[in-house]
């Protein structure tokens, strides 16, 4: 089973406006709710994929029971841990260009943290981790650490979709997958990568210190893979981009999904940009059908491995 963990899940509450004035009324014309946070994002994906997940983190209060709600409409089975505190709510305003005001998060107490990890002592090595998104202020720098520590000691494969501090941290263990973008490879290495080789040498780095698939977003121009025997490079479909919101959750998804049913690497990574393209070119999340549309146009090129 994948068990996909938000610490720090939102409702989306995407609002679409014309000629936003701050400090006056502005009408939206259309509003949309999602079920917010990266690991929910992989687990909607996975579910249209087919492939069976389970939700893990924190949720509370009404705003919570709509993301518990919303998930079971979509066949995503959950096991979330009950706050006293109600989920936050993200505002993601669309006009010209798009604006966001992040809620707070929960304030996550000691005997909520030991619920979690107690929960994670019951994985096995048949199953995979994904930890997505940051830490919550209210949990100890080293939460995500102490959670890899877990997994590596029962052999699960852990996947990471995070960044900062958080990231870094996490590449002292081997790593099943990780998946930055462009500016997030910049931060690990203190280095300006302007092109796909670069971003392929210094995403072998990242294979030599442990992490054994390496995918990198790079928005319009497309995305690169790396393991020991591989380097990959794909050209960006052409579409019209609506939105970005979710298409690396999209993407961590559709390469899981593919290995889940045992495809190759150049499969797997061919299905990660086809799920990463159909979110950026719907509303929401890619659908299924947009997916297996985009499959076969996506253009795969071979590296060499230094």
């Amino acid at each position: 089973m994948i068990y996909t963990l938000t610490l720090n899940p939102s409702i989306d509450y995407t609002m679409h406006v014309s000629n936003f004035e701050p400090g006056g009324l502005t009408r939206a014309t259309e509003t949309d709710y999602y079920p917010g946070g990266k690991g929910i994002n992989v687990s909607r994906v996975l579910s249209r994929l087919d492939i069976p997940s389970t939700a893990l983190g924190y949720i509370g209060g009404f705003t919570g029971e709509f993301i518990r709600s919303a998930l079971k409409t979509e066949g995503i089975e959950e096991s979330f841990i009950e706050t006293n505190q109600p989920t936050r709510i993200n505002v993601k305003l669309k006009d010209d260009v798009e604006s966001e005001i992040n809620g707070p998060g929960p304030e996550l107490n000691d005997l909520l943290q030991r619920r979690l990890l107690e929960q994670l002592d019951r994985l096995t090595s048949e199953d995979r981790l994904l930890l997505a998104g940051s830490i919550p202020s209210s949990l100890p720098d080293s939460f995500y650490r102490t959670i890899a520590e877990k997994c590596i000691k029962k052999n699960i494969p852990l996947a990471v979709d995070t960044s900062g501090q958080a990231l870094k941290e996490l590449l002292d263990y081997p790593l099943y997958l990780i998946k930055p973008n462009q500016k997030e490879l910049e931060d690990l290495f203190g280095e300006p990568i302007d092109s796909k080789e670069k971003t392929a040498l210094y995403a072998r780095k990242l294979v030599e210190e442990g992490c054994e698939h390496v995918i990198v977003s790079l928005g319009g121009e497309g995305a690169v893979y790396v393991d020991k025997e591989t380097t990959l490079f794909a050209d960006a479909p052409k579409g019209e981009v609506i939105n970005t919101v979710g298409a690396g959750d999209s993407m961590v998804a559709g390469f899981l999904a593919a290995k889940e049913q045992h495809l190759s690497p150049e499969e797997a990574f061919r299905k990660s940009v086809a799920c990463g393209s159909a979110t950026a070119f719907d509303s929401d999340l890619g659908k299924r059908k947009d997916v297996d549309d985009l499959y076969e146009s996506i253009i795969i090129h071979q590296g060499g491995k230094e």
